[in-house]
């Protein structure tokens, strides 16, 4: 059974940088779309960026897009990442990981240019924090 695990969430000042990690448990990324979501503090979780791992295709939300960057691994095919700079106070929030696992799905995603919602995804992750404050 796939698992997915966030790390590398934390503290920082605002204009810093932190990279997360969304790493696979009992299996592997390959060909499968990841989305990375973030819920703030009485806030609706919102999506962030997406990655379909076999094209390497990807996109983001527009508060995002210029400074976050999702990749992947491609020879382990067990990570995706999510590259975060200039960070504000507004980015902080708990980040989550998630797999889309349905190939049509994928192919939506990539026709549409737009990120599936959290509950179109099959694995989800328990999240890691990020807080940007001075």
């Amino acid at each position: 059974q796939l698992r997915v695990v966030e790390s590398g969430g934390g503290l920082v000042e605002p204009g810093g940088s932190l990279r997360l990690s969304c790493s696979a448990v009992g299996g592997t990324f390959d060909h499968y779309g990841i989305g990375w979501f973030r819920q703030a503090p009485g806030k609706k979780r919102e999506p962030v960026a997406y990655i379909a791992t076999s094209s390497g295709t990807c996109f983001y939300t527009a508060s995002v897009k210029d400074r976050f960057t999702i990749s992947r691994d491609p020879s382990a095919k067990t990570t995706v990442y999510l590259q975060m700079s200039s960070l504000k106070p507004e980015d902080t929030a708990v980040y989550y990981c998630a797999v889309q696992t349905s190939p049509y799905a994928i192919m939506q995603a990539i026709m549409k240019r737009e990120q599936p919602g959290v509950g179109e995804y099959n694995h989800l992750g328990q999240g890691t924090q990020v807080t940007v404050s001075s």
